[in-house]
């Protein structure tokens, strides 16, 4: 009877790159960036810090698997079949999405480019997505860019919103002179603007309409 192949300890653990990328993730999203330590994550998992080493060689790969878990999940994995606007839209809702899910995440995706096999696989499809449409390939990757910059930032700023009467409130601005800031106060009374998700498919679709004047004809059509 042949031998069993010997499995390596990470193995014997049942661990794989996706269950430690997962409790990375779970950890971010109870205790914080600073929390996650290879330490930290192998106490969470059951195992060693050293053993998660079979799966993610350091600390940066760790990190880069991050971003990977929000932005390859963002992707619409469709062809684009009912054209580029749309798979943005849903590309850029997703992400936003996944983003306020996992705030913990968002120094990381700010800061870390896509390099890991999962996140460039999302990247080939946004750009496959608007060369396809027309986009010389330059602007097909700042168009794709650019969306990605505006949906971190926005989510980046929900997530640190002022305190209901804190500084900046609707509360704090509706309590200003109104002789002076009358603008100001009346959307700080009536709401006028302050919606988030609004504004951020109004910015959305700004964008949007901007890539296509500024491509080529065949991608504005």
């Amino acid at each position: 009877m042949p031998a069993e192949p010997r499995r390596a300890r990470g193995e014997r653990a049942g661990l794989t790159r996706e269950r430690i990328l997962d409790a990375a993730v779970e950890l971010v999203d109870r205790e914080g960036l600073k929390a996650l330590t290879m330490r930290r994550l192998g106490a969470a998992l059951g195992v060693e810090a050293m053993t998660l080493y079979h799966h993610v060689p350091n600390k940066d790969a760790l990190l880069d698997g991050l971003v990977e878990r929000v932005f390859a999940g963002a992707a619409p994995v469709d062809d684009a079949a009912d054209g580029w606007r749309p798979w943005l839209r849903a590309y850029a809702g997703a992400l936003r999405a996944a983003l306020l899910r996992h705030p913990g995440v968002l120094p990381v995706a700010a800061a870390r480019p896509a390099v890991t096999p999962a996140a460039l696989d999302a990247v080939e499809r946004g750009l496959r997505v608007l060369t396809s449409a027309g986009f010389p390939l330059g602007r097909a990757l700042h168009a794709l860019n650019s969306l990605t910059l505006l949906v971190v930032a926005h989510a980046t700023a929900e997530c640190a919103l002022t305190t209901a009467d804190g500084p900046g409130s609707a509360a704090d601005l509706a309590a200003r002179d109104p002789g002076r800031y009358p603008l100001t106060v009346e959307t700080a009374r009536t709401g006028a603007g302050t919606d988030d998700a609004e504004r951020f498919a109004f910015a959305v679709e700004a964008l949007i309409a901007g890539f296509g004047a500024a491509a080529t004809p065949e991608a504005g059509a």
